[in-house]
């Protein structure tokens, strides 16, 4: 008998569609393992949420324990005459600025010459430039180099010197060699030679500050330093970048007149921090309260309720928060202003937050900072947060448990969908069977049929 193609074909059944319905019910023991998987990956994706509300608060926490942070200052300049930038050992305090002249770097001007790219040297040579009486660099001239050429060889030398060429207009020898020094100041004096003095170009490149004496080169500007005075007392600085006159400022002078320079604690920066740092956490408690939902008429339930290492995490910053951090003027949190709530937030009073600023910015910055890194408030909950959040760590340990546990259901999956596929083709060899055993019985009943008939027809039987 001939092989039999298609299901049901010898038969008359309709074998392709049980073996359809069949498949699909073997099917139906891999869903489980695919929504486990999808719970798995929301809780990888809750864990993420949790890293991040808890990475921020680690932000807020590390700015507070910095004891540098809360002797910060704030500067203000009435007037143009000098910019200024405080650091953090500034005295606080109103300053008084008289800015009379500003510091000039010394330019020195050679002769002109005709043509700025014609040579004026027939042989190699060598030109000294040195500033503020120092050790002198030595600069290569090759053979017939031009205006131009020495131009670009002492810019290239990293001398402390630019050089440039100036069109004065005059008719016969226009192009003059400037050097100006880079440093401000009568210590920046600069002194030139050349090795070949008589030749065109040892001409033009003369010039000695020792006792004014000079050379071929012309001052065309003095090297001055910057005088100008502070509530009085006279100063004298070789740049018009002065340090030291107040203390732990930087003064950037502009121009000669008046200005008023008032430095201040910076109260602001420390008020707007502590605020972050009680902002960051409720935000976290918000994140957790999310993360742990339960809605009793949906039934719809957060990705981590009861989860074990959200419990810890909450213990774990309770537990530091509602600690004491020292035997300062402020031991508690709640000595600052700070008061942890039933609901596990924070709640700030602010004019509390504001009288420990202006009265007592010391005893407040050595609460949260403590005598050392870890010894304040702000010290021990960063480092529990960083014990939560680094590798290794209690977050890092929970999501790389479920990692493992989809790549587990990764390998049960395929190892289930690999026996439905054998228990398929299994089922189809039986149907092949089935219908070809079908078809044998149909041909031999009809065969049987047609030999009764023919035995009817002989015995005369209708």
């Amino acid at each position: 008998m001939a092989t039999i193609s298609s299901l049901g074909i010898g038969s008359g059944l309709d074998l392709n569609g049980l073996l359809d319905q069949l498949k699909s019910a073997e099917r139906e023991k891999l869903a489980p393992i695919t929504q486990q998987q999808k719970s798995y990956q929301s809780q990888i994706s809750a864990y993420g949420q949790l890293e991040s509300a808890l990475s921020n608060f680690q932000d807020a926490s590390a700015k507070l324990n910095d004891a540098e942070f809360f002797q910060g200052v704030t500067s203000e300049v009435t007037g143009s005459a000098v910019t200024a930038a405080g650091g953090t050992d500034a005295a606080p305090g109103r300053y008084d600025i008289n800015v009379t002249k500003l510091a000039r770097a010394q330019s020195l001007a050679a002769n002109g010459v005709d043509d700025s790219t014609r040579a004026l040297n027939s042989a190699a040579g060598t030109l000294t430039l040195s500033v503020g009486g120092g050790a002198g660099t030595d600069i290569a001239i090759a053979a017939d180099s031009s205006l131009e050429d020495v131009r670009d060889s002492i810019n290239a030398s990293g001398a402390g010197i630019q050089a440039s060429i100036v069109n004065d207009g005059d008719a016969a020898n226009p192009y003059r060699l400037v050097l100006t020094s880079e440093a401000t100041g009568t210590e920046s004096e600069m002194d030139v030679s050349y090795s070949d003095p008589g030749s065109e170009l040892g001409g033009l490149m003369d010039y000695d500050s020792a006792g004014g004496s000079g050379g071929s080169m012309t001052q065309s500007v003095a090297a001055e330093d910057a005088a100008l005075s502070v509530n009085g007392i006279s100063i004298s600085s070789q740049s018009n970048t002065v340090e030291g006159a107040v203390q732990g400022v930087t003064l950037s002078l502009a121009e000669t007149g008046t200005a008023t320079l008032a430095v201040e604690r910076d109260n602001g920066a420390v008020e707007s921090a502590v605020k972050g740092f009680v902002d960051s956490y409720n935000k976290l408690q918000s994140k957790i309260a999310d993360l742990t939902s339960f809605n009793a008429e949906t039934g719809d339930a957060g990705e981590l309720l009861g989860d074990g290492t959200l419990r810890s995490v909450e213990s774990q910053l309770r537990n530091a928060l509602g600690g004491s951090a020292g035997d300062g003027t402020f031991k508690v949190l709640s000595d600052v202003g700070i008061s942890l709530q039933v609901d596990g937030s924070l709640e700030l009073d602010e004019k509390a937050l504001g009288d420990a600023v202006d009265n007592d910015l010391a005893a407040l910055g050595e609460f949260f900072t403590g005598a050392d890194e870890a010894g304040g408030m702000a010290g021990q909950v960063d480092a529990v947060l960083g014990r939560m959040l680094e590798e290794g760590g209690l977050v890092a340990n929970s999501t790389q448990g479920l990692k493992d546990s989809i790549e587990r259901l990764g390998e049960r999956y395929t190892r289930t969908e690999e026996n439905i596929n054998d228990t398929i083709a299994r089922y189809r060899t039986q149907f092949a069977q089935l219908d070809s055993m079908i078809a044998n019985m149909n041909s031999t009943s009809s065969y049987l049929t047609q030999q009764f008939d023919n035995m009817n027809a002989q015995l005369g039987k209708n």
